[in-house]
């Protein structure tokens, strides 16, 4: 399998579900990522020159980031490559939030627009940025009726608070963002480090096509079928939990949506569909010849008994023209 990693963090992250999910797609000619966030799934793939692949997500910095990564990786990396300071964090929090919309309409505007500054800051940010609500408008500072509550969080501390200077996947600790620290490198060794995966993560997406909007637009036939043999990942917001899709997914229909499209298309023969949740959310799609298999992911910071079970319950729904009835067990969700 390929080691390649995003660097940065993502809530939800299924790195480790890859091997489990590319023994269902085998070997297919197109490949699609509704729900990219950290690309795991296409950075995870076997290697293969001749896939045609598309990624989307509907959250302008994520889409950017990948976009900038795709054309200019040593700008990204020249303003990923900064070390952890608070001022700096919320200074760039709160510019990225107010760009946000502008951003946006920009990448709908013009397919070939990315921005390389708001790319690397985001990714330094996410890295730095401990739990949830980087860049989501929603604070810090928030009024109670009677006082302002600063709900600032400190950056993210750990590994000696080395901003984005992690590792490059390949030389362990894959996958844990950039904020590894180096010490037997030096600044200018720490800094290469960086480049030198930004590079190797644009040559991985030099043919991959990146786009940014609604889920649904990336799954018709002009987008699959029409290119062959069809595997399409599927990681929507889960119907319990806090992972949420851009503008929004918790508490909406998205996630029944697209299990909804998931059972209108299972029986394509051109798709291999795998969707994901937690354990009984898609167990419908079993009614119509789906394979269900159950995978434990990392646990993050959590460590509460809600957050060990989510992650010993998260589960993968393989459409019937998966090759998973050769490869797994069944598993009789219903017994």
């Amino acid at each position: 399998m390929s080691e390649y990693k995003a660097p940065f963090p993502w809530f939800g992250g299924k790195s480790g579900a890859c091997d489990l999910v590319w023994s269902v797609f085998g070997e297919v000619k197109n490949y699609v990522e509704p729900f990219a966030g950290s690309a795991a799934m296409l950075l995870g793939a076997p290697d293969d020159g001749k896939r045609i692949e598309t990624i989307n997500d509907a959250d302008g910095f994520v889409s950017n980031f990948w976009r900038a990564i795709h054309s200019d990786p040593e700008a990204v990396a020249n303003y990923a490559d900064w070390p952890c300071n608070e001022n700096d964090l919320f200074s760039r929090h709160s510019w990225l939030v107010r760009n946000a919309h502008e951003l946006t309409d920009k990448l709908h505007a013009d397919p070939e627009y990315f921005d390389a500054k708001m790319a690397g800051w985001w990714c330094w940010g996410a890295c730095n940025w401990i739990a949830g609500g980087w860049c989501d408008g929603k604070g810090p500072w928030v009024y109670d009726g009677e006082k302002l509550i600063d709900r600032r969080q400190l950056p993210h501390l750990g590994n000696a608070g080395q901003g984005i200077n992690r590792k490059l996947p390949h030389l362990g600790d894959a996958g844990r963002g950039i904020n590894r620290q180096l010490p037997h490198l030096g600044a200018a060794g720490r800094s290469q480090f960086i480049y030198s995966w930004f590079a190797a993560l644009h040559d991985r997406l030099r043919n991959v096509r990146v786009t940014c909007g609604d889920w649904s637009r990336v799954v018709k036939e002009s987008v699959t079928v029409r290119h062959g043999l069809t595997g399409v990942f599927l990681d929507p917001p889960y119907f319990k939990g806090s992972m949420d899709y851009a503008a929004g997914g918790v508490g909406t229909n998205l996630a029944a949506d697209v299990c909804a499209w998931c059972a209108a298309n299972g029986d394509n023969p051109e798709l291999r569909i795998v969707i994901c949740g937690h354990s009984g959310e898609h167990d419908a799609l079993l009614k119509k010849g789906w394979i269900a298999r159950k995978w434990i992911a990392k646990k993050g910071y959590a460590k509460t008994e809600a957050a060990k079970a989510n992650s010993e319950s998260e589960t993968i729904w393989c459409s019937p023209h998966c090759i998973s009835k050769i490869n797994f067990e069944t598993i009789d969700l219903f017994a």
